[in-house]
């Protein structure tokens, strides 16, 4: 619960603040971005929101926050319900992000996806009774994607609640040990019709993408889209290796894609042949970064 007595000085006046607790992971600014922005290494409100569609971003943003650092002075139940019950968020025709975004994953995106074969939950929210009961009205999840070890969080209780089966790279299976299915090597797997493993070592030994049919692409923390700049960005800290890095990024050009659904970092949908020419970009830039 945020706490007014810890608001931060950078919010404006009103009635949504973000406290001293925020761990900026990006969830709200993404949500929100008319009312929330980074100020100082953290988000705060800039903005207070107004009219129904700014007023249900940000609690949606204060209900997915994974450290619940974003409060208001006097509450409104009835906008708090309906967003609460936006969540799952459609995204496309079949595809949703989570929200309720988890601490133990450093406040990353989760996505759940509806197909006829059995549902795939990527990466993992907070387990709550909200997302358990909206995904069993769906029938359930069968398949859990987990793009790398630092964004499992709650897979495994939903694993238990569900049936599914956990899918992890090898070489960062550490984090999930008794994973249903483990993958090795470094070349595409197809891993049942439709659906592609792209493993994408950098970021972490074992981080991987998972494509399906050619038009979902979700990338973990390896690759994501900034908003601001209007490209394809990846990562430049928290790198397990940058050579690997760059040919992972490299490897994706091998693929065409029209989302790309990052953990960490916006997501973006586009047309294949511009993402790909933003994904060229990115790979020139990394490569000039190398050369100098």
């Amino acid at each position: 619960m945020a706490d007014n007595k810890k608001r931060l000085v950078a919010n404006a006046a009103g009635n949504f603040y973000v406290d001293a607790t925020c761990i900026n992971c990006d969830t709200c600014r993404q949500l929100a971005p008319d009312s929330f922005k980074e100020v100082g290494g953290l988000s705060a409100v800039t903005s207070q929101p107004q009219g129904d569609r700014q007023l249900l971003q940000a609690y949606q943003a204060l209900l997915a926050c994974p450290v619940g650092s974003i409060g208001t002075e006097r509450g409104e139940p009835a906008r708090l319900r309906t967003a609460m019950a936006s969540f799952p968020l459609r995204l496309d025709e079949g595809l949703y992000y989570c929200g309720f975004n988890s601490e133990q994953s450093f406040g990353a995106n989760s996505y759940f996806l509806l197909h006829p074969e059995g549902n795939w939950l990527i990466d993992s929210p907070r387990y709550v009774k909200h997302l358990v009961e909206a995904f069993e009205r769906e029938g359930g999840i069968r398949y859990i994607f987990l793009t790398h070890e630092d964004d499992v969080a709650d897979a495994a209780k939903y694993a238990e609640r569900f049936g599914a089966k956990r899918i992890i790279h090898r070489a960062d299976a550490q984090a999930v040990p008794d994973a249903e299915w483990v993958v090795d090597g470094t070349e595409t797997v197809p891993l049942i019709p439709e659906f592609h493993m792209i493993p994408v070592p950098g970021h972490t030994p074992g981080s991987s993408a998972l494509l399906h049919r050619d038009k979902f692409l979700f990338t973990g923390d390896h690759l994501w889209w900034e908003p601001d700049r209007r490209r394809l960005e990846s990562p430049r800290e928290l790198v397990w290796n940058h050579g690997e890095l760059l040919r992972s990024i490299e490897k994706l050009l091998d693929h065409r894609f029209e989302w790309v659904l990052a953990g960490h970092g916006d997501r973006v949908h586009s047309s294949p042949d511009l993402l790909r020419m933003k994904l060229m970009e990115l790979v020139e830039r990394r490569r000039s970064a190398v050369r100098t």
